[in-house]
């Protein structure tokens, strides 16, 4: 069985980085902020009618909500435009704000659970860390997650991660994620 991360964090990876970065205080060691997952369907629901769209959206965000464990919030169109089809205020993709112990438990199944059992996984590229300390990348399938049944699902989507840190650089959150079991690239 595997170590909690927020025990874990406190015991071992935060001693670890203030021994590394030589920080005075434990309190000013990185740590994750929020976990942003999001999801765009914009081609999903391109050319079908009003009712297609909601239940289209209706599929995904319940997806989302049991993946995620908390119910999404739909992102909607700021102003038309015509050449994409996509009116002002139309639904085009829902997301996620975790923070706390629902973020503690989504990052523990993706580190452990779904990132393995996605399909030619070879690991998280270091390209993915922005100059702010914080990791976006992209999952392919929802049915990575153990808690969606494949022979339920009607529409497979990705979505996207973003994890916040607290990390001043990129090298701090490099190690940040190391510590933390993410699955990187080395290069």
């Amino acid at each position: 069985m595997t170590v909690r991360i927020k025990e874990q964090f406190g015991e071992k990876i935060n001693l670890k980085m203030k021994e590394l970065f030589g920080y005075r205080s434990r309190l000013s060691a990185p740590k994750i902020k929020k976990v942003v997952v999001n999801v765009g369907f914009g081609n999903l629901v391109a050319n079908k009618s009003k009712q297609e769209r909601e239940k289209i959206y209706e599929e995904i965000a319940k997806d989302l909500a049991i993946i995620t464990g908390q119910k999404p919030i739909a992102t909607r169109a700021k102003k038309s435009i015509a050449a994409f089809k996509v009116r002002s205020g139309m639904a085009l993709g829902a997301k996620v704000t975790l923070r706390r112990q629902k973020m503690n438990d989504f990052l523990e199944r993706l580190i452990n659970i779904a990132l393995p059992r996605t399909r030619d996984f070879k690991g998280i590229d270091l390209k993915c860390i922005d100059q702010g300390g914080n990791l976006n990348f992209g999952i392919k399938e929802q049915i990575s997650f153990p808690e969606i049944a494949p022979e339920k699902i009607k529409r497979i989507f990705g979505f996207e991660i973003t994890i916040v840190t607290s990390a001043k650089s990129p090298k701090e959150a490099i190690e940040l994620f190391k510590l933390l079991g993410f699955p990187l690239k080395n290069q």
